[in-house]
């Protein structure tokens, strides 16, 4: 972690989410180098080892990877570059020898 970039507060994230549905359902997107999604099972607030309040989100203990995370969230999080898929060329007719 860059110890020069601040970390998210609690009001930051929750100014993040007060934009977003309220029925949308809440995962993690995991590993950058792997982006993988997970489901969001609890939220514990507690101390660090200074005293500072932190609050962690946890996967449930039984939860399993939901799959890899889609491509434009790992663009939006600068996981990755954007992709386009490649050009498609025509093919050329082949001969039929079978006349």
């Amino acid at each position: 972690m860059d110890p020069h970039k601040p970390e998210m507060t609690v009001g930051e994230f929750l100014d993040r989410l007060s934009a977003c549905d309220r029925n949308a359902v809440v995962r993690l997107a995991i590993n950058p180098f792997f982006p993988m999604a997970h489901r969001v099972a609890d939220v514990v607030a507690t101390r660090d080892e200074h005293g500072c309040p932190v609050v962690f989100i946890a996967e449930d203990k039984d939860s399993e990877q939901l799959g890899h995370l889609p491509p434009d969230v790992a663009v939006a999080l600068t996981w990755q570059e954007p992709v386009d898929a490649p050009p498609r060329r025509r093919r050329a007719a082949r001969p039929n020898h079978n006349q």
